[in-house]
């Protein structure tokens, strides 16, 4: 029998009140010896329990948390975010955590759904893109390339609140509850699970957007951790340096390119094409797992031969062969331009982050620009 994605992720509800309490201690029990004596708690040592969605979130997290965190990420080394769901380890891991920071603009297809189910009233939510103007997912098809671009202010009716939201299951305060525009839930049933409800979600691929979201994830450990927000500003201040300086290379190579196009495997680099006056042409949609179809497959070849494309891009954690299609009926090469979804192993063994990993996409860029 097939179930649905909802369905599915119900029970998974279900299953995670016996799972978190198989794991948990009383805060009693946590604090007292085995013949009753009372032990004195660290408070002062005591380090935030922090989860994250996917890698990119990590990243930030860590880089602004330091040592006053232990930052874990849900979506597992080498996985495809977009696809993946939450076990029911994974609910009772965000249950009795102290801050979760997601991407938010739909790329957490779960996420209002798991959210919705937890008691946890003291977790801190921070969705890092709040703020952030979001972007239509087919808009950066080569065919609109000359409308106008419709955006959305990412702020939920609440541009002046807060960045981050303290889930209140009485949803007493409303400015702290999520209100997207579009039914995830209502998407789910109709298939259209991994859509991101017709935004794209990939800010983190423009640097300058980066900072936003570092930024937003700052003021969320600092709303858990108020005594630590100084140390916090610093170390966010420090990143956000190199965030701004890979802003800067990446202005600095495309200013003089010799074209200004590009061919991705999915659309994800509609921010980066935006922040840095490029056109992204993909051959899919906002998810790297959905097929072109034969018409959009014909499209990107004849864009391709008319404007001598001697470069098609496709990424690390799904399989290549359309963009090698592609390639091979225009007579040009393959190249990976990585969407930093997640590392895959040998990335992590070699000591890769964001920001190394956005280099080489600068360089593969520089290269395929002044073919």
């Amino acid at each position: 029998m097939k179930f649905s994605k909802k369905a599915t992720l119900g029970l998974l509800f279900s299953l995670t009140l016996i799972v978190a309490g198989c794991g948990q201690k009383s805060a009693s029990d946590a604090n007292t010896t085995s013949t009753g004596t009372s032990v004195p708690v660290e408070t002062e040592t005591a380090k935030l329990n922090v989860q994250v969605s996917f890698y990119p979130m990590y990243e930030f997290t860590k880089n602004v948390a330091g040592d006053l965190a232990d930052v874990h990420t849900l979506v597992p080394a080498g996985m495809e975010p977009h696809d993946w769901e939450p076990t029911p380890q994974d609910i009772a891991s965000i249950e009795k955590a102290d801050v979760l920071v997601y991407n938010g603009a739909g790329m957490e297809s779960w996420m209002d759904q798991v959210t919705g189910s937890l008691s946890n009233a003291s977790l801190i939510q921070v969705e890092a893109s709040h703020g952030i103007n979001l972007l239509e997912g087919g808009e950066h098809d080569h065919h609109h390339e000359d409308s106008e671009a419709t955006e959305h202010h990412h702020d939920h009716d609440h541009a002046n609140e807060a960045t981050t939201e303290e889930h209140d299951h009485d949803h007493a305060d409303e400015a702290t509850t999520e209100e997207h525009d579009h039914d995830h839930d209502a998407e789910a049933e109709a298939g259209h699970d991994h859509d991101h409800g017709g935004l794209d979600p990939h800010v983190w691929l423009s640097p300058a957007l980066a900072v936003k979201e570092v930024r937003n994830i700052e003021a969320g450990l600092a709303q858990a951790a108020p005594e630590h927000a100084e140390q916090f500003k610093q170390n966010a201040d420090i990143y956000v340096a190199q965030l701004e300086s890979l802003d800067q290379d990446f202005k600095a190579a495309v200013a003089d390119s010799k074209r200004k196009d590009f061919i991705t495997q999915h659309a994800a680099f509609g921010y980066l094409a935006k922040e840095y006056g490029l056109q992204q042409v993909p051959i899919a949609g906002l998810s790297p797992e959905q097929e072109p179809s034969a018409a959009q497959m014909a499209s990107v070849i004849d864009f391709a031969k008319e404007h001598q494309v001697k470069t098609i891009f496709f990424e690390t954690l799904v399989s290549s062969k359309v963009s090698e299609t592609i390639a091979s009926e225009v007579g040009a090469k393959t190249a990976v331009l990585n969407p930093i979804e997640g590392l895959t192993e040998e990335e992590i063994a070699a000591g890769m982050d964001y920001v190394n990993v956005m280099r080489q996409n600068l360089e593969a860029l520089k290269l395929a620009l002044n073919e």
